[in-house]
C-alpha cells in the first residue's frame, strides 16, 4: 500500500513535534529528532542507519542508547539519543520508545548503545531490556530491527546473532 503526501503527513510530524515538547517540558536530558530527507535516499538503509547509529555513540564514555525510527523500507523517519552520565548502565524506558515508534508512525525500530568498558558481548540486562522491547514493538505492529552494542570500533548485533 502506498503513502500518499498531505494531512497524514502532517498528523505525522505534529505527533513528533509534540513528543519533542514533551521531552524539553520533562528536562529529560534526552533527544529526539526528524530525521534528514538525505538519509532516507541511501541504497541499503538498515545499513546506513545502522553506521549512523553506531558512530554516534562509538567513543562515548558513558552509556548512550540511540534509536531509529524507521518505515517499512528501512527510511528512517526519527532518532532518539538516550544519555545515562553512568559508565555502565543506560535507562531505557520501554514506553518512551513505544511512544515514539507511534508519533514516527515507524513500522520498524533500530537501536544501539555503547559499551564504554570496551567489551561489545551483550550482558544479560541487555539481553533482557532486547527482549521486552521487542515484544512491546511487536505488540503495537512495530519490529525491533536490530540492537547493536558497540564497544569502540568493535559491534556486537543482536539481528547477526540470530536473536531477532
Amino acid at each position: 500500500m502506498s503513502r500518499q503526501s498531505g494531512s497524514s503527513d502532517v498528523a505525522r510530524f505534529w505527533s513528533a513535534a509534540e513528543a519533542v515538547r514533551l521531552d524539553r517540558m520533562r528536562g529529560s536530558g534526552d533527544s529526539c529528532v526528524m530525521a534528514s530527507p538525505a538519509l532516507a535516499r541511501l541504497a541499503d538503509p538498515f545499513e546506513a542507519v545502522t553506521r549512523q547509529l553506531t558512530s554516534q555513540i562509538a567513543d562515548e564514555r558513558v552509556e548512550v542508547a540511540v534509536f531509529a525510527y524507521c518505515d517499512g523500507h528501512g527510511r528512517a523517519l526519527g532518532f532518539r539519543h538516550a544519555r545515562s552520565g553512568l559508565a555502565d548502565a543506560v535507562e531505557l524506558p520501554v514506553r518512551r520508545i513505544a511512544i515514539d515508534a507511534l508519533a514516527f508512525d515507524a513500522a520498524v525500530v533500530m537501536m544501539a548503545h555503547n559499551h564504554p568498558s570496551g567489551e561489545a558481548w551483550p550482558s544479560r540486562a541487555d539481553r533482557e531490556v532486547t527482549r521486552r522491547i521487542a515484544a512491546a514493538l511487536r505488540v503495537l505492529g512495530v519490529r525491533l530491527h536490530d540492537h547493536v552494542i558497540v564497544a569502540g570500533r568493535r559491534r556486537w548485533s543482536f539481528r547477526g546473532a540470530g536473536l531477532l
